[in-house]
């Protein structure tokens, strides 16, 4: 099943796909925040940094399947395989974004 994602949302799931943390990065505000395996990460460079240190820990891809809203919030539900404990999963990504670039994700299962 295919969906369309917000741009924003899109571009974050290409670079990650292309682990890129950087490109990962640049989908985010400056002041962005990211809530994810009990770790927050505040700003450009903590998600960086975030993103660079998973994409090197593990080895997985992401297959978006649900778009869904809960509030202000945009929930895509992915497909998650790889090689990290308790693989594979479906994890719920809770976006808030401007239109341009994402304000704040949270991961959970």
């Amino acid at each position: 099943m295919s969906i369309k994602l917000p741009k924003p949302i899109a571009d974050y799931f290409e670079a990650d796909r292309e682990r890129n943390a950087e490109a990962v990065a640049r989908s985010f505000t400056e002041g962005a925040i990211v809530r994810d395996e009990g770790h927050t990460y505040v700003g450009q460079d903590s998600i960086r940094r975030w993103k660079a240190g998973a994409s090197t820990k593990y080895t997985y891809t992401v297959e978006p399947f649900m778009l869904g809203s809960e509030g202000s919030r945009t929930v895509v539900t992915s497909h998650v395989i790889g090689n990290f404990p308790g693989s594979p999963v479906d994890l719920r990504y809770f976006f808030i974004h401007d239109g341009e670039q994402i304000t704040e994700l949270e991961i959970v299962l």
